[in-house]
């Protein structure tokens, strides 16, 4: 598929991160959630007539994507570019730059343009708007600082300085191209900008704190597409993370999914929406005594969603899983937070390790710290006959 002709006058440009193919949540494959959603995506490249989709960074969710995924990924661009749109992507933390990137001369030629490598960075891909017009989209992989540093000759072994570094390598081009006509500029970056929300289920970008990217580094571009915090989100009119388009953790579990929409011209950006589609994988976070949460008509909804559920009892229920996932069978993640409500203080479980006198005490002692009650008559009987059975076998030897 070519680049739109010169005819066109305004163009749809679809900005999408953080595809994450091939995961899975909570032990649970997401690849049937994915394809819908990629369903969902051609569908609306189709119809919409966008002229390009961005994917920032983290196609894949491992270095190291299993067949059926690069499979998906592989019907996905063909239908994409079948629908008319140029796919532009580059390498996120997730991804191995290498085998994303092989290749990527071919692809080109049908229309889809990977940036996994560094000499990559000041090439950006031309989209012509008409009256000599363009929009030219950098596309900056992501950069591990402690491998790329030398090579783009930042000042700092950091986040922020390789990306600044980058950065010119990016407006040098951009510079020269301005000198010959109109060029609108979108670059795409992998990387934690400041003031992002992060959820869970993002991987650190470093070890032992946070190297965070000032928004000014950012200057000199007209629209810069993030990709790696999985919240969709404005930084500034014109700096946004796209967000993931499912959510993969519990803490994303309110947050709007999507991508963001741009309208462009031969005048430059007109306007950005978000755009958003359905999906049959929902979360659902609900808290409260088990009961309650087994009778409530208040959580019908969370009957076909998977489940973070958070028991409030002030005794650990017997069997409380197995109950809840009689209503919610996607209950996935179960913890207790006893309310208190005038329940009796107890002892520490070093003050009742120090009192216990005898192994039964001791082991007794023990369920009691870890699941908030001690044992009935039954299951102290049980642990009894444990014990004496281990008693006896070390008096045989």
């Amino acid at each position: 598929m070519s680049v739109p002709p010169a005819s066109v006058v305004r163009m749809k440009i679809l900005h999408t991160s953080d595809w994450h193919l091939g995961r899975s949540f909570h032990g649970v494959g997401m690849l049937a959630a994915q394809a819908e959603w990629l369903d969902h995506l051609v569908d609306f490249v189709d119809s919409e007539r966008i002229a390009a989709v961005l994917v920032a960074g983290d196609v894949y969710d491992r270095a190291l994507p299993a067949v059926d995924v690069v499979e998906l990924l592989d019907r996905t661009l063909v239908r994409l570019t079948a629908a008319g749109a140029q796919v532009i992507i580059t390498s996120g933390n997730h991804d191995s730059a290498v085998r994303l990137g092989f290749a990527s001369s071919l692809l080109e030629h049908g229309g889809v343009h990977v940036r996994t490598r560094i000499q990559d960075i000041p090439r950006p891909v031309l989209l012509p708007l008409g009256d000599g017009a363009h929009v030219a989209v950098y596309g900056l992989p992501y950069l591990e600082p402690r491998l790329v540093a030398d090579s783009l000759g930042a000042d700092a072994p950091g986040h922020t300085a390789v990306t600044a570094a980058a950065l010119e390598r990016a407006r040098g081009d951009l510079a020269r191209r301005r000198g010959e006509g109109t060029v609108h500029s979108i670059v795409m970056a992998h990387t934690f900008a400041g003031g992002g929300a992060p959820s869970e289920s993002e991987r650190a970008l470093s070890v032992g704190g946070l190297d965070v990217v000032p928004l000014e580094v950012f200057g000199g571009f007209d629209y810069v597409a993030l990709g790696h915090l999985h919240g969709r989100q404005e930084l500034a009119p014109t700096i946004r993370y796209s967000g993931s388009p499912l959510a993969y953790s519990f803490s994303e579990a309110r947050q709007a999914k999507g991508a963001w929409l741009l309208d462009i011209g031969p005048e430059g950006i007109g306007s950005v929406e978000s755009v958003g589609w359905a999906s049959g994988h929902r979360l659902a976070v609900l808290r409260g005594p088990l009961e309650e949460l087994l009778e409530a008509p208040a959580h019908a909804g969370a009957e076909t969603a998977y489940c973070h559920i958070t028991l409030t009892d002030a005794e650990r229920p017997q069997r409380a899983m197995e109950r809840l996932r009689a209503r919610f069978p996607l209950a996935v993640a179960l913890v207790f937070e006893p309310d208190g409500g005038g329940r009796t203080p107890v002892a520490s479980y070093s003050e009742r390790l120090a009192a216990a006198s005898s192994d039964l005490d001791l082991c007794c002692g023990f369920l009691e710290h870890v699941r908030g009650r001690g044992p009935d008559e039954s299951e102290r009987a049980a642990l009894g006959e444990a014990l004496e059975a281990v008693r006896l076998a070390e008096v045989s030897r």
